[in-house]
């Protein structure tokens, strides 16, 4: 099983591999791509990429001396047919570099850079949505060689893919970064704090009414009152717990770390850190959590002390005991059970 990390600066590229990262991953925004579709971003993040080929280059040459490959993120949802042309370029670009993956979530595109640069392999990103064994078959016939999968997808159905399509890799979420909607399905922008952030976070005002027209119980508004409070503790959890980390900088947030023995049982081949924007250091802290976590797996650990390990890894008791942190519950619930 190989832990995927995010990286957004070359400096980082070593200081991860070393933690224990065996894959890397980053996106790629060309100075002229803003100026000739006069969008922020080739793949669906503004921030959080390298800007220019050299730093690409540089960061695919310290993954390959640390003995880790780097993958390139095409991901948007769609891309016009002259942003198709640009992307292939700039996957093109990567492959002569000497990169290894292509992360894509626009299905067409996959199959198109599947047949035009046989040498790198070809991943599909969560973006695409796809979540059962015939959306993999499909990725498989376009060419693609793993395929990601969106978060939200539980264990079992995980396995049931590899299952059922042993011939793609399956990865999936591990740490960091959730999403409140179907991330595929959503067409804003993730922005940088200082320009609004994502649309999701937005604290809209409401006001109730009944649709009779008559008065609301002081019992319901209370009701109304308690939702809308356990709705905000959701998104709190959701999104990385206010992105807070231990006195000792190990980030809180979306993990599945007690899941690992169950996702390594079922054939998932590669668990992701997400989080491109995140400063290095909560990179950092997130491949060494996750690597520590896969060492107790692999050294023969059973599931109940391998989760008793990650909760006090933190320690994160309070928060796992609400399940809101977890990317897979059915494990917190098979233990109540």
């Amino acid at each position: 099983m190989r832990i995927v990390a995010p990286i957004s600066r070359v400096a980082e590229v070593a200081l991860l591999a070393q933690a224990g990262a065996s894959e890397l991953y980053c996106g790629m925004m060309p100075p002229e791509w803003l100026g000739r579709f006069h969008a922020l971003s080739v793949n669906r993040r503004p921030s959080g990429n390298l800007t220019r080929y050299e730093d690409l280059a540089s960061a695919i040459e310290l993954a390959h001396a640390h003995g880790s490959t780097l993958s390139l993120v095409l991901n948007a949802q769609h891309y016009s047919a002259a942003q198709g042309e640009a992307a292939t370029e700039v996957a093109e670009r990567f492959a002569e570099l000497g990169g290894d993956a292509l992360i894509v979530s626009d299905l067409g595109l996959v199959q198109s850079l599947a047949a035009r640069l046989p040498g790198l392999r070809v991943h599909v990103s969560s973006v695409a949505t796809c979540r059962n064994a015939g959306a993999a078959r499909l990725c498989r016939e376009l060419g693609a060689c793993r395929l990601i999968l969106p978060r939200d997808v539980t264990i079992a159905e995980a396995a049931a893919i590899a299952a059922e399509v042993p011939d793609i890799e399956i990865e999936a979420f591990v740490l960091n970064d959730g999403c409140i909607f179907e991330e595929g399905a959503c067409h804003t922008i993730h922005l940088p704090g200082q320009l609004g952030g994502p649309i999701c976070l937005d604290r809209y005002q409401y006001r109730y009414r009944r649709r009779d027209g008559g008065a609301l119980s002081p019992g319901l508004l209370e009701r109304l009152r308690e939702n809308d409070e356990s709705y905000e503790r959701w998104l709190w959890y959701r999104f990385s717990c206010g992105f807070s980390t231990t006195p000792e900088g190990l980030p809180y947030g979306p993990c599945g770390l007690c899941a690992v023995p169950a996702l390594r049982r079922g054939r998932v081949a590669a668990i992701k850190i997400a989080g491109r924007e995140a400063p290095t250091a909560r990179k950092l802290a997130s491949v060494r959590m996750v690597k520590s976590v896969l060492e107790r797996v692999c050294g023969g650990e059973d599931d109940t002390a391998v989760r008793r390990f990650a909760m006090e890894l933190r320690p994160s008791e309070a928060h796992c005991a609400t399940g809101f942190m977890c990317y897979y519950p059915e494990v917190l619930r098979a233990e109540v059970n």
